[in-house]
């Protein structure tokens, strides 16, 4: 099964669960919190993909750095992690809250670049993909060097990369297909 479909049906499943036990804002507030946790932590992202290191060391150290997590984020970790699908909590994250957004009417634009977003440029944006979308957007930078410059937007499942690393493997393509 493709990751991306496992993630939103995780996530679609946390959400409803979340809405019934009337803790969605909690919840999300943890999403955020494991998403920005994971995305700042090459270590932490090593610890996930790990195949050598055990689930239960992996559900262990989650549980520890996310001990003040609300019960039903406590449980998408031990079910990810009982599912062997643990590499993927920070997609379920950004998937959960997506999905909440929606059902708020907001949206949240992902924003990946080489060096972080200046107010300026996060602003301009935010006018941008408010006008593209029609919904009210918060802007969520990730900081990742390999993309070289440019940027990578994300919203919903929609994506738009504008990466130097992604126009040199295009340019790398054409060239080997030349040959």
């Amino acid at each position: 099964m493709n990751q991306n479909r496992a993630a939103v049906r995780y996530a679609k499943a946390t959400l409803d669960f979340a809405i019934e036990k009337k803790a969605a804002e909690a919840v999300e507030n943890d999403m955020r919190n494991i998403a920005k946790t994971i995305s700042e932590s090459g270590e932490l992202q090593n610890l996930l993909d790990s195949p050598v290191i055990k689930g239960e060391s992996k559900k262990n150290a989650l549980q520890e750095i996310f001990k003040g997590s609300n019960e039903i984020t406590k449980g998408l970790i031990n079910t990810l992690t009982d599912n062997k699908r643990i590499a993927m909590l920070q997609e379920v994250a950004y998937k959960y809250i997506i999905l909440h957004e929606k059902i708020k009417g907001e949206d949240v634009a992902y924003v990946t670049t080489a060096v972080p977003l200046t107010a300026d440029l996060e602003k301009k944006i935010l006018a941008q993909v408010t006008k593209l979308t029609g919904n009210k957007v918060t802007v969520e930078n990730k900081v990742d060097e390999s993309i070289i410059g440019g940027f990578v937007l994300r919203v919903g499942d929609l994506q738009y990369d504008a990466s130097i690393a992604n126009k040199l493997k295009g340019l790398q393509r054409e060239f080997t297909n030349s040959l």
